[in-house]
């Protein structure tokens, strides 16, 4: 029986080696019914209370795709099935239902862990031991008294010795609105005292609130790709779901999606998809073109801008009042754009031009005719428009030469109108963003050196330009609904900065940013948790261990069905009783003679 359980831990030793040195995370099978995963531990909610990044093994049963019965394939074979033979086997793989995570027995959890604790000890000489394996979790399916939802087994190492293992089982419970059958803090401390026996024991909450995200609007949930929680961390703790003090550390986990149309940058996301059209066009050689904001077309608003231009250039008299209307067709066209946040004064000619032609273009003809419109005014005099010293789009160029009548000749055939117009959005709306983030005393034009690049080509230039709106989003979503004070968000503008310097562009990361807990207090001090854990400890360093409580609106776990104890679900904040899905995590500490 040992020679047999000795074979078992080092054929499973060999597999979690083998995968662990592998630089791929794609999953293994093993003994036929078992996947073995290797992945980043915060992955995983529970995992991630003890695991944090690292790399852990994941254990969970080997579940193929479920494919539709044949009799019901049959009610969707065509008559003439043998000329579609291509489309049945489309349909074949489209009817595969791919299940989610499975999990295994407690008996075969626990077999699993014994063969893991067996293959790192150092005194079974039978097992080359030689490499210290990342921690082993097994999910399991409940069938103990217990509960139990997972088990885990992680080395605890003196030096570059493995000294012991530290075992883990988490029990979980359904969700109910009865706080009397939750775990006291008393019951906590003394489950910790039974397996620890512990000479003194530290005792540490932590929460999460959600601050933005989904919203509910008459019972209905308005989805939200966005979400701003926070963190809180505190010693001292005196009762189960007690609020976070003041004195806790609190940290905002920020993610944001563009394209909200809750957010104020909602108008400078259109026009940033406008521009990305016209990227995607030059890139592809396709065009999907926007629906039209402006009924009148391209052309027509061109001819009407030129020849507004050329009314006021008749006086002296007119030219001094070309500010004010020039206001007024603004204040027309672009009825509260940018909600007043991204709003300039100070467009010149070029940029006005951009702003009529991003709300009518609906084809390639539409660009080539009102640049050729405007090339020609330039060319024969007919205007003499005012732009920004620091413009660098073509048109640009071309209105700088026509101050001298030397105007280069220009074929507007082919993708050249593309390219123009291109150039002409991301010079406008880098000076949109310039403008906020140095007119809020944000950053320096320093910091922004590598957003407003004109030495990479268009492609990335449109790249670059997306990390800096995604910056305003995140920036925008903090000042405006959270009414963060401006040290705060010149730090996270500073941090988001740094980060898209390095980091391709990407919504699913979260941004963290300290903040302290007075400045958020009025957003959860009568607001449910979404989770609220607590942890109690004793020993130090490798040999640490812990019991941990973590209550939550939602599962921990995702491979069992819960059941609750009321009828109507609702969603947590919306009665003065939510309701708690209740997690144990238990460790014991198994030395090596």
């Amino acid at each position: 029986m040992g020679s047999k359980m000795i074979s078992c831990a080092k054929e499973l030793y060999d597999v979690l080696r083998s995968l662990q040195e592998k630089e791929s995370n794609d999953p293994c099978t093993y003994e036929e019914d078992i996947q073995i995963l290797k992945m980043n531990g915060d992955r995983i909610p529970v995992l991630n209370l003890y695991c944090g990044n690292q790399p852990v093994f994941i254990c969970e049963k080997l579940v193929p795709k479920i494919n539709e019965p044949d009799d019901q394939k049959m009610t969707k074979t065509p008559n003439c099935a043998e000329d579609n033979t291509d489309d049945d086997d489309e349909d074949a793989s489209a009817v595969q239902i791919e299940l989610g995570p499975q999990p295994l027995t407690v008996m075969k959890a626990r077999q699993l862990l014994s063969w893991y604790t067996l293959s790192q000890n150092a005194n079974v000489s039978a097992v080359d031991n030689n490499l210290v394996l990342h921690p082993l979790w097994v999910r399991c399916d409940m069938s103990d008294p217990s509960g139990t939802t997972w088990f885990g087994a992680e080395t605890v190492c003196m030096g570059n010795k493995v000294s012991g293992v530290k075992l883990y089982s988490v029990t979980c419970k359904g969700s109910t609105v009865d706080k009397k059958s939750l775990v006291t803090l008393g019951e906590l401390k003394q489950e910790h005292k039974k397996r620890h026996h512990p000479s003194s024991m530290a005792i540490k909450g932590s929460a999460r609130f959600n601050l933005f995200g989904s919203t509910v609007v008459e019972n209905t949930t308005i989805e939200s790709q966005s979400s701003v929680t926070v963190d809180f961390k505190w010693s001292h703790v005196e009762s189960i779901l007690e609020t976070p003090p003041l004195s806790s550390t609190a940290t905002l986990n920020i993610k944001v999606a563009s394209g909200d149309m809750r957010s104020p940058m909602f108008e400078m996301y259109r026009e940033l998809e406008f521009l990305q059209t016209l990227a995607d066009g030059l890139r592809t050689g396709e065009t999907e073109w926007m629906e039209p904001l402006e009924s009148t077309s391209a052309v027509t608003l061109t001819k009407a801008l030129l020849e507004e231009l050329q009314s006021t250039a008749k006086t002296l008299q007119e030219q001094t009042a070309k500010p004010a209307e020039t206001t007024k067709m603004k204040s027309e066209t672009e009825t509260q754009i940018f909600n007043s946040f991204m709003e300039r004064g100070d467009l010149d000619f070029v940029e006005q031009l951009w702003v009529r032609m991003r709300k009518s273009v609906t084809s390639y003809q539409d660009i080539g005719d009102c640049l050729k419109l405007v090339t020609e005014a330039l060319r024969y005099g007919d205007i003499k428009p005012w732009i920004h010293r620091d413009s660098s789009s073509s048109l640009s160029k071309l209105i700088l030469q026509s101050y001298h009548q030397q105007i280069d000749h220009v074929s507007l055939t082919g993708v050249t109108p593309v390219h123009m117009l291109l150039e002409m959005g991301l010079d406008k709306m880098r000076k949109d963003y310039i403008n906020y983030l140095i007119g809020e005393e944000l950053t320096t034009l320093n910091h922004l050196c590598y957003f407003l690049s004109t030495e990479v080509d268009l492609q990335e230039q449109v790249i670059r330009l997306r990390k800096l709106h995604h910056l305003l989003e995140i920036i925008l979503t903090c000042s405006t609904f959270l009414g963060l004070p401006y040290d705060r968000l010149f730090l996270l503008t500073q941090s988001c900065l740094q980060h898209y310097k390095t980091y391709p562009y990407d919504e699913e990361h979260e941004f963290k940013l300290q903040i302290k807990p007075a400045l958020i207090s009025h957003f959860y001090q009568k607001e449910h948790p979404a989770v609220w854990g607590v942890e109690v400890s004793s020993g130090h360093g490798p040999r640490e261990v812990r019991t941990s409580l973590q209550l939550s609106d939602r599962p921990l776990v995702d491979h069992v069905i819960f059941e609750t104890d009321y009828q109507n679900e609702t969603v947590n904040g919306d009665s003065e009783d939510p309701a708690f899905f209740s997690t144990m995590v238990y460790c014991s500490l198994v030395s090596f003679a």
